[in-house]
C-alpha cells in the first residue's frame, strides 16, 4: 500500500486509492461514520433500514434499473451496517469506474426513500431479524454484546428490534439520512485498476454538492459484563465466555490479535488441540476480539452437547489460566506468522483493501502501509502476549449461554475459576 494516496475535497470529502496495476477490476465504495452505536433506544435499527432503502430508488433510477445497470457490466454491487460504519461498494471492471461511482452517489445522496417501498422493506428487514432470531449463534452474539456494555448503544443489535422498525415513520428516516450522509463523515475508496486522480474527478463531479455536515458523537464505551442465559430447546449449547477487549487505537491491539490466534485462532491452537483434539468435547470453538474506535471484547466461542458443557466451561476457565501465565516464544512466533500471512493475503483482493483504506482513514485519520502494520505484528513477543492476556483476561467476564443449560456452570462458579 506504499502507493496509496488521499485527497480532501473542498466539502471535506477524503477519496483514497490504493492501485493494483496487475488486476484488471477496481472496488470502490463509500463507508459513512454511522452505525448502531450512533442510534438511540428509539430508533434502533435505522442505520440498518436505511441501509436497505438506499437499494430502492432514487432519482435517476429506480430499484431494478440499480441492480441492471450495475450487472450489465458484469458487476457486483453490496452493502453492509456495523455498529460504527456503513458501507456501500460495487467491483466492476476498470473501465467501468465511472458507473460504479455513478451509481453508488447517486443512492447515498438522491434515495428518495419511497413510502410505498418502505412499506415494502420493513418486511423484508423484519423477515431479516426474525431469521436471525432463529440462528441461535446469531443470538448468542446479540446476547453476549449485551451483556457485555448494557444500556448503550454498542450494546445494541445492528439489525434492531421487528417492533421498531415496523413503526420507524419515513420522516425519521430522512432527517437521519440528512444529518449522517455527510462530507466530513464520508470516505471515497478504491483498490484496483484505478488512477488517483481519476477517482478525485470522479468524486469531484459526483460528491462536490454534498454538504460537509455537523460533527455528531456517539455514547462511549462502558464495558460492565454479567451472565446472560436462555433456555431453548436445541441439540446445543452455545456459550461465549468474554472479557473487556481494547479498541483499535490501544498501543497493545496487535498484541491481542497475536493473543487471539495462538490461543482459538486456527487448529494449532490451544483451544482447538485441548478442548477438540484432546478431549472431542465441539465442534467448534474459537476465541475473537472485536474492536472499536474506543474499546473492545475479548471472546471463546464454543458450540457443545447438553452433558459435554459441564466439562468444557471449566476447562476453558484452566486454558485462560494457563495462557494468563505463561506463552512460549515458539507459539507467538507460529501466531504471528498466521497473523502476517492472513494480513498479506487479504492484499490479493481488492476488495478487502479499499475496505481496509477507508477504515484505516476513520479510525486513524490517515493510511497504515504494509510494512508498518508487519512491523507492529513482528514486535509482540511472549512477554506482551502474557501481559495483555492478564490484563485483559482480568476483568469481569461476560458469560452469554443458549440452548439446554442444565449442566452449566452458575456465573458464580465461573467467576471462582477465574479469580
Amino acid at each position: 500500500m506504499s502507493n496509496v494516496q488521499v485527497s480532501t475535497l473542498a466539502n471535506g470529502l477524503r477519496v483514497a486509492t490504493d492501485p493494483m496495476d496487475a488486476v484488471e477490476t477496481l472496488s470502490v465504495g463509500a463507508w459513512i461514520e454511522t452505525g448502531s452505536r450512533y442510534e438511540s433506544p428509539k430508533i434502533n435499527g435505522i442505520s440498518h433500514l436505511l441501509e436497505h432503502m438506499v437499494f430502492k430508488g432514487t432519482r435517476k433510477r429506480d430499484a431494478r434499473a440499480i441492480a441492471e445497470q450495475i450487472e450489465a457490466v458484469g458487476g457486483h454491487l453490496n452493502a453492509h451496517t456495523s455498529r460504527e460504519y456503513t458501507a456501500f461498494y460495487a467491483k466492476v471492471l476498470k473501465e467501468d469506474a465511472r458507473l460504479a461511482v455513478d451509481i453508488i452517489s447517486d443512492m447515498v445522496q438522491n434515495a428518495t426513500l419511497d413510502a410505498d417501498e418502505l412499506d415494502r422493506e420493513r418486511t423484508v428487514v423484519m423477515q431479516e431479524i426474525m431469521q436471525s432470531l432463529d440462528t441461535p449463534d446469531d443470538v448468542v452474539f446479540d446476547r453476549f454484546q449485551e451483556t457485555a456494555f448494557p444500556d448503550q448503544s454498542l450494546g445494541r443489535s445492528v439489525l434492531g428490534a421487528a417492533d421498531l422498525i415496523r413503526d420507524m415513520p419515513r420522516e425519521q428516516l430522512c432527517r437521519y439520512m440528512g444529518d449522517r450522509y455527510q462530507a466530513k463523515h464520508m470516505v471515497i475508496s478504491a483498490a484496483g485498476r484505478i488512477e488517483h486522480q481519476t477517482l478525485v474527478d470522479l468524486a469531484e463531479e459526483t460528491f462536490s454538492g454534498l454538504p460537509s455536515g455537523n460533527d455528531f458523537g456517539y455514547e462511549p464505551a462502558h464495558y460492565a459484563g454479567g451472565d446472560c442465559r436462555e433456555e431453548r430447546d436445541l441439540e446445543q449449547v452455545h456459550v461465549i465466555l468474554g472479557f473487556e477487549g481494547l479498541g483499535y487505537r490501544d498501543p497493545d491491539f496487535y498484541a491481542v490479535s497475536v493473543l487471539s490466534t495462538l490461543f482459538g485462532g486456527g487448529m494449532s491452537s490451544r483451544l482447538f488441540q485441548e478442548v477438540r483434539e484432546k478431549r472431542g468435547l465441539v465442534y467448534s470453538i474459537y476465541s475473537f476480539p472485536a474492536a472499536y474506535v474506543d474499546g473492545g471484547l475479548f471472546g471463546i466461542y464454543a458450540g457443545t452437547g447438553q452433558k459435554e458443557v459441564a466439562e468444557l466451561v471449566p476447562l476453558i476457565c484452566d486454558e485462560i489460566a494457563k495462557v494468563s501465565a505463561h506463552v512460549s516464544e515458539q507459539e507467538v512466533a507460529r501466531a504471528r506468522a498466521q497473523l502476517k500471512s492472513s494480513i498479506l493475503m487479504s492484499l490479493e483482493s481488492t476488495t478487502s483493501r479499499c475496505e481496509q483504506l477507508a477504515r484505516q482513514l476513520m479510525v486513524f485519520g490517515r493510511p497504515m502501509t504494509v510494512p508498518e502494520i508487519v512491523e507492529k505484528v513482528e514486535a509482540v513477543d511472549a512477554d506482551s502476549v502474557t501481559r495483555v492476556a492478564q490484563r485483559m483476561l482480568g476483568s469481569r467476564p461476560t458469560v452469554a449461554a443458549l440452548g439446554p443449560l442444565g449442566n452449566l456452570e452458575r456465573y458464580d462458579q465461573v467467576l471462582e475459576r477465574l479469580a
